[in-house]
């Protein structure tokens, strides 16, 4: 099995507590989560400020942005597998990445509201 590969922003709010829960969810440790942000990240394949603006992943050599990134993940964890293989229908990853385009353009908004949120 070959290991997925998936880049986040760990400035973000919204993105830690995300990539939180997918490894909690990954317990066969087929993702590799590297945090775009971090000076560890020595590999980055396009530009950092790309890698940040949208959600990235690598799966089998084939490099992923928006839902198509989102479904590798969701493939590589057991739980989320089903939502993953659903994902690959165009016509499903077609509505669902209309919508994470919709959800890219409130994100400012959604990580500093979470940003100001009491760490409990």
């Amino acid at each position: 099995m070959t290991k997925l590969i998936v880049w986040h922003d760990g400035n973000c709010p919204l993105c830690r507590s995300e990539i939180a829960l997918m490894r909690r969810l990954d317990w066969r440790s087929s993702i590799e989560f590297i945090d775009v942000t971090s000076t560890s990240a020595t590999f980055c394949p396009i530009d950092p400020a790309e890698l940040l603006a949208r959600f990235h992943a690598s799966e089998n050599g084939r490099f992923l942005s928006g839902l198509a990134a989102f479904a590798a993940m969701w493939r590589a964890i057991p739980l989320l597998r089903p939502f993953g293989l659903a994902a690959q229908w165009p016509w499903l990853l077609a509505i669902l990445e209309s919508l994470y385009v919709r959800f890219l353009g409130v994100r400012p908004r959604l990580q500093r509201a979470i940003g100001r949120l009491p760490v409990t």
